[in-house]
């Protein structure tokens, strides 16, 4: 049996989909149900990894684990929590981090995620890292906006990042949960091509077929933006990354491709995929 963790996030839910879709066992872990219907044959278990109990209710009955663990902080125990998994019986753990552990070795805001990485290294079962670049959801904070006024606002307009689509990184989760050769790896996994935010707001035009305004804000205009949804520390970061990034967090990595044997999707086929959500 295959739990997912943060199983109602943008991650989580396609791999739940994918997993069942395959025909595997699982059971989707979250602190709550998720507003949309869970696939036939996928049972929910509501567990929180920050209390004590809840680590050995969310692994109970595992092979396997994808362990996604959102808003990552102090209050999580990341050694207490893959103990947890391996006293269940887990034998196989992949772990979602982030590309900024890597790149961003000294960075307070992805201390836990490394502490992770850490932690499942030294576990003793069969252990896979992904290390995603900034997703394609992220466009998402532009929906809005996006829909009342055509409009998409954001800093750094010509600065290309190779974004990646969620559904990427399910799929290489769902290969690296379900097939042998994986242990012992850590992929990095971006999109198929770099991408600045003017551009995402062109493709977004395609994809609702109408005309979308970019509007190029200074970084302190997009802080006082993004802290109205997300902590001050992760838009300190974000921007940092968004304005200057580096020579290797602007490379395309081919982990997705080496995985699944095609290229990523591009942003544009995440943007027609949602458009509904921009219309």
């Amino acid at each position: 049996m295959i739990v997912v963790t943060g199983a109602t996030g943008n991650v989580g839910r396609l791999l739940v989909a994918a997993l069942a879709g395959a025909g595997e066992d699982v059971t989707a872990v979250s602190r709550r149900a998720g507003a949309e219907p869970l696939p036939a044959g996928v049972r929910h278990r509501a567990a929180d990894l920050a209390r004590p109990e809840g680590p050995a209710v969310a692994f109970a009955g595992a092979d396997a684990v994808y362990l996604l663990v959102a808003g990552v902080g102090a209050e999580l125990d990341p050694r207490a929590i893959v103990g947890a998994a391996v006293a269940a019986g887990v034998r196989r753990i992949v772990l979602q981090s982030s590309q900024l552990a890597g790149t961003r070795p000294d960075s307070p805001s992805h201390a836990p995620l490394r502490a992770f990485e850490a932690a499942v290294r030294d576990s003793g079962v069969e252990w896979t890292v992904l290390r995603p670049s900034g997703f394609a959801s992220n466009a998402f904070l532009w929906s809005e906006s996006g829909r009342a006024a055509r409009t998409v606002a954001a800093p750094f307009a010509e600065t290309a990042l190779p974004v990646v689509d969620p559904a990427d990184i399910a799929d290489v989760a769902a290969a690296a949960l379900r097939e042998d050769g994986h242990h012992g790896r850590t992929y990095v996994l971006t999109g198929p091509a770099a991408v600045s935010p003017r551009e995402q707001a062109a493709a977004l035009a395609l994809a609702v077929d109408a005309p979308v305004r970019f509007v190029a804000q200074t970084r302190t205009e997009a802080r006082a933006h993004l802290v109205r949804f997300l902590p001050e520390p992760a838009v300190d970061g974000m921007l940092s990354v968004l304005g200057e990034p580096s020579a290797e967090e602007r490379r395309v990595s081919p982990d997705v491709a080496r995985v699944l044997g095609r290229a990523g999707r591009p942003f544009a086929a995440w943007a027609e995929r949602n458009a509904a959500a921009f219309a």
